[in-house]
């Protein structure tokens, strides 16, 4: 059975507490920000101490699996307890932090956690209505948030160290080389599309095949297209995984279809150059269809790559734990992104059953467990040392 805890939700403010809890109980100092981040800090004796962030999300996709988010807050607590338990003294604080929204799913906007500890939120999202019609604003303060407070949940650039993540794979790459770890050198860019076809419903059986207006057909003609487009490019992946076809039924020609367009690369410019394409391929067919074509980009974020110096320092640490170094892009999207623009970043990624994910099927072995943990206790203590 799957998971499903979204932004706001009972089954969302029931981990939050849980993860307080367990922070409160390891001794670190614990709150929850304005956003609903829950936050754990382990503070340096040093004046001019910065911080580093170790973290990863809490909330999950509808029907999501164990893994993807919370493992990385919960590898995050093993390590800082292990360091506790060690009573050095740090040349940097730690803070801890379990992000209230990466997956976007209720308000479709992602990364509002990291925004807001990155100081990059925009007020505007506070606009923002889930299904039901209750904006963000009022779920903020539903949590028992104050979003006026937002600016103040920043950690200022200045303050910034470095950050962290432990995440699994998303992908078959480690399953498929019997790998436990890889370490992450770059975010893939993703552009979110959203696509209407407006052409003229009928009957099935009375209107001339050439006749039709089929909206469905225009549809299907361009999924098609985007997916050889992606095909023939090595750094790009396209996908439609929404598509909604108004008034349905097996006897009418489909007037009205909505569908998503998810395309994502590691270079701007290839991913550029996919969008521009699409958009004229889309607008050709629905000329050649008399279709109407509408055309909406709903989100988008630059590729990002992990700080130089940190993935070197994690590459290390894979080397001395005993494991192969393998380098990996992240085709899925990450906290890290927004936290890169005032922050150096690493990522750590875990092998993953058959790299399954946003699935309850999610599944990541003890052993692999044991590889990450080992490596990131030792990228943790290098820092310290250094």
């Amino acid at each position: 059975m799957g998971i499903t805890r979204t932004f706001g939700t009972p089954s969302f403010l029931e981990g939050s507490r849980l993860i307080e809890q367990w922070m409160r109980e390891m001794g670190l100092q614990t709150r929850v920000d304005a956003i609903g981040n829950v936050r754990g800090r382990w503070v340096s004796p040093c004046e001019s101490a910065k911080t580093f962030v170790i973290a990863s999300h809490m909330d999950t996709v509808v029907n999501a699996g164990r893994f993807d988010g919370p493992l990385g807050v919960i590898m995050g607590l093993d390590l800082l307890e292990q360091l506790i338990q060690l009573g050095q003294p740090l040349p940097f604080h730690i803070e801890l932090i379990a992000f209230s929204d990466e997956e976007g799913v209720r308000f479709h906007t992602t990364y509002l956690g990291s925004k807001v500890v990155a100081g990059l939120f925009d007020d505007a999202l506070l606009n923002q209505k889930d299904a039901s019609g209750t904006w963000l604003s009022e779920v903020i303060q539903t949590m028992g948030g104050d979003s006026r407070r937002l600016k103040s949940d920043a950690i200022a650039p200045q303050d910034w160290l470095g950050y962290f993540e432990i995440h699994i794979e998303q992908g078959p790459v480690l399953y498929e080389k019997a790998i436990p770890v890889a370490v992450v050198t770059a975010i893939a860019g993703q552009k979110r599309i959203e696509i209407t076809f407006e052409g003229m419903a009928g009957h099935a059986g009375t209107v001339p095949m050439a006749m039709r207006q089929d909206a469905l057909c225009a549809a299907a003609e361009f999924i098609l297209s985007a997916e050889q487009l992606a095909a023939g490019q090595t750094n790009l992946v396209a996908t439609v995984g929404k598509l909604v076809v108004a008034n349905a039924a097996s006897n009418v020609i489909p007037g009205d279809v909505v569908c998503s367009l998810d395309m994502r690369s590691s270079d701007a410019a290839v991913l550029a150059w996919a969008y521009q394409s699409l958009q004229d391929t889309c607008f050709d067919i629905g000329r050649m269809r008399s279709v109407t074509v509408g055309w909406k980009l709903i989100q988008e974020t630059a590729p990002v790559a992990c700080d130089a110096q940190l993935t070197n320092r994690l590459a290390t640490a894979i080397a001395e734990s005993g494991y192969d170094v393998i380098q990996l892009v992240s085709g899925a999207g990450h906290d890290g992104v927004p936290i890169s623009q005032v922050a150096p970043i690493a990522m750590l990624f875990v092998r993953c059953f058959e790299g399954i994910s946003h699935n309850p099927l999610e599944q990541v072995e003890l052993a692999d467990l044991a590889a990450a943990l080992k490596v990131a206790d030792q990228f943790i203590k290098n820092l310290i040392v250094d």
